[in-house]
């Protein structure tokens, strides 16, 4: 097919004399037989007999040398030659040029016959994409008659004046046209170089051109391909959230009886998309699907997810899984890496998910449960001991947060600072901007004696003092675009992750230990538990105490949400060592001027679709007004009828947006939805570029659209 183009592009040069004909432009040819001269092999034959006349002037002369009157007689004779050569190059040269348009005319109106019955979609166009001849098979797909005069982006609208060749001599477009697809081939055809590749014609000062139009219908093609595409295989991981706790909570001799309902249920579900399913091990399976199935999954939002927790044969507990696909990798072994990385996704956001990870990008499903909090704590032993043998081999311990550090986040670094200073090593802590509800903290540590006034320093400071020899330890976040100091990630060999808010699809990469638990209240109740294990002599002041003490209350909205038994121990063991509620209380203390703005943006909260209440906070006045946003984003939770609060805060030229939920919404995927994150019942997001009432039309659009996705349920 490429080669009949090719060709036909080649008979384009010998029919354009036939476009210029037909069109009535024919005239401009009669300007141009001035210009027009013989050359070549042509010019060469017809200049022959002048050649041989110059010759017969050299023997004349040679013949004088012997007679004159000989001499004489050939004189006469080369002045008869030269009159006949003479009239003769000037009565035949037009002939000769006439003949040979009318030559071309008559090849080009055969080669316009060949055209016009090509079984190729075939066009011509001028320069400024207007239609001036089609053939039959154009006129048939296009449904237009003969004589059609109009832009070719009349008939195509993907096909805009910019994608014609103007400055190439070759573009290509793919369209879409009545349901089949097409790619549209355009070349330019110069006139000018027409003439110039002619090896008997040539012609100056004409630069125009035409473009050759070519339709090829590849929609058998695409429609194969897509057959093929689904026909690839997907590999996927499938994972028991809570096996050992749902087998607790029922009586023994039905425990296998609970196993082998699941097990059918997983095992029908996947015959049913007739895929694979093979159990790796007691709470872990492996599918493998064509990928036509896994468009299926998606569209009913993996209802697997929700099947498994129907299954009850007097268990207290139900039943979730984590699912982890991966697809369109280049081999079956990328495949499976991306199932493999999709279910540790899945299951550091939380669990009771799916996650379909593909060399493109990640998509989340469900996500609806609560974690299951833990209650064995062999996991934050282990953690604890990798952290203590990693800060040990280094020399100095960067400690950083988030951007606009909370109280979890500096609890959080206080405590790691406490482990890095039992295992004698320097360490700091990384803290640019201080707000109001931080500050008595950060005072607090600063004043006392033992930390001096080098405990925390600024991002600057921090660079200088990274090396090879740096540990740095990230609290209370894993992305990494929002921690203190982003730079410092790609200067420390040895990282640390501690946190406890699911994971999104940005993560810190090549962390020499991660340890991200999305049950967790706070990361304070993280750092706590592992100061339990970290080694016996390791002592915390009342005030390292204060802080991570302070971290859980807020975290937790005074032990009102997310807390469970571990978090109320980690609250025991600071007590035991100084933690005093009274100082706390007055350390987490409001100015006159927060609480009158929190008081604000809940009194003008909008209830949206009787289920959303949507707010602004105002920052005029306030230190900390994302803080204040926050807080206010938890009062509104106590109106009834409230499944979701949206407060939206002004601050630094962006838009800070707080979204907080009791058990019924999960706002980390609506966050997540604006370019945020977070857990199931608290999280947020920054909007760049955009006014208040700009973002509040951006979260309720969002709304609207996962509502109707059925993604979101409102009564």
């Amino acid at each position: 097919m490429w080669k009949l183009f090719k060709k036909n592009v080649i008979l384009n040069k010998y029919i354009l004399m036939i476009f210029i004909r037909r069109r009535g432009v024919f005239a401009i040819m009669a300007p141009l037989k001035s210009k027009m001269k013989l050359k070549g092999r042509l010019k060469r034959y017809m200049q022959t007999s002048l050649y041989l006349g110059f010759l017969l002037i050299l023997v004349n002369l040679a013949v004088y040398l012997f007679s004159v009157p000989a001499g004489l007689i050939v004189t006469c004779f080369n002045l008869l030659y030269f009159a006949v050569v003479i009239s003769l190059q000037l009565y035949n040269k037009p002939v000769i040029l006439n003949e040979m348009v009318s030559f071309a005319t008559q090849y080009g109106q055969v080669q316009k016959v060949l055209l016009r019955e090509l079984e190729i979609p075939y066009a011509m166009l001028d320069d400024s994409g207007h239609v001036i001849w089609t053939n039959e098979a154009f006129e048939r797909v296009v449904h237009k008659e003969k004589g059609y005069r109009k832009s070719i982006t009349s008939l195509f609208p993907s096909i805009t004046k910019e994608k014609l060749p103007g400055e190439t001599e070759y573009t290509e477009v793919d369209l879409v046209f009545e349901n089949s697809n097409y790619v549209a081939k355009m070349r330019k055809i110069s006139m000018h170089a027409m003439f110039e590749s002619s090896d008997i014609v040539e012609a100056e000062d004409y630069n125009g051109f035409l473009i050759a139009f070519y339709l090829f219908d590849e929609t058998a093609l695409q429609i194969a391909l897509k057959e093929v595409d689904d026909q690839s295989l997907a590999v996927g991981m499938i994972y028991l959230d809570n096996y050992d706790e749902a087998l607790e909570s029922v009586e023994e001799v039905r425990r296998s009886l609970l196993i082998a309902l699941i097990d059918r249920k997983v095992n029908k579900y996947i015959a049913a998309l007739d895929g694979i399913c093979k159990k790796l091990e007691k709470d872990k399976y492996m599918i493998i699907l064509r990928k036509k199935a896994i468009a299926l999954l998606r569209e009913n939002k993996f209802d697997l997810l929700e099947d498994v927790k129907t299954v009850n044969i007097g268990n207290d507990m139900a039943v979730t899984i984590s699912i982890g696909m991966g697809l369109d990798g280049l081999t079956y072994a990328q495949n499976y890496e991306f199932a493999r990385n999709a279910i540790d996704l899945a299951l550091g956001r939380g669990g009771d998910q799916a996650v379909v990870k593909t060399p493109e990008n990640v998509t989340y499903y469900g996500g609806k449960s609560q974690q299951v909090e833990k209650n064995t704590r062999v996991k934050a032993r282990v953690k604890a001991q990798a952290l203590r043998e990693i800060i040990s081999i280094k020399e100095r311990v960067l400690i950083m947060g988030h951007r606009l550090a909370d109280v979890d986040s500096f609890g959080a670094a206080v405590g790691i600072y406490r482990i890095a200073t039992t295992l004698d090593r320097k360490a700091n802590i990384v803290l640019n901007d201080v707000s109001t509800s931080l500050k008595p903290m950060v005072d607090l540590i600063k004043s006392h004696e033992e930390y001096g006034g080098d405990i925390i320093i600024n991002s600057q400071q921090a660079l200088e003092l990274a090396g090879s020899n740096t540990v740095l330890v990230v609290v209370d976040v894993n992305k990494p675009s929002i921690t203190e100091c982003p730079e410092l990630l790609k200067i420390c060999k040895s990282i640390v992750v501690l946190d406890h808010h699911r994971q999104g699809t940005e993560v810190i990469e090549n962390a020499t230990l991660s340890y991200v638990e999305a049950y967790a209240s706070s990361t304070c109740e993280m750092v706590s538990e592992i100061l339990q294990y970290i080694g016996e002599n390791i002592r915390i002041t009342p005030e390292e105490a204060d802080c991570m003490y302070s971290g859980i209350i807020i975290d937790t909205n005074n032990f009102m949400t997310k807390t469970g038994v571990r978090t109320f121990e980690a609250a025991a063991f600071l007590r035991r060592n100084g933690a005093d509620v009274t100082r706390v209380r007055k350390l987490s203390r409001e100015d006159a001027a927060e609480y009158k703005a929190k008081a604000d943006a809940v009194s003008q909260a909008e209830i949206y679709r009787n289920a959303f209440a949507i707010s602004t906070c105002t920052s005029e006045d306030i230190q900390s007004p994302t803080i204040v946003g926050a807080q206010a984003a938890n009062e509104l939770l106590n109106i009834k009828g409230v499944r979701a609060s949206f407060v939206l805060t002004e601050y630094q030229n962006q838009i800070f947006v707080s979204a907080r939920s009791i058990d019924e919404v999960n706002v980390q995927i609506i966050m997540e939805r604006m370019g945020g994150g977070g857990h199931l019942g608290m999280a947020g997001c920054q909007l760049d570029g955009v006014s208040i009432p700009e973002g509040i039309g951006i979260l309720k659009s969002n709304l609207d659209k996962m509502i109707a996705d059925g993604d979101l349920e409102v009564d």
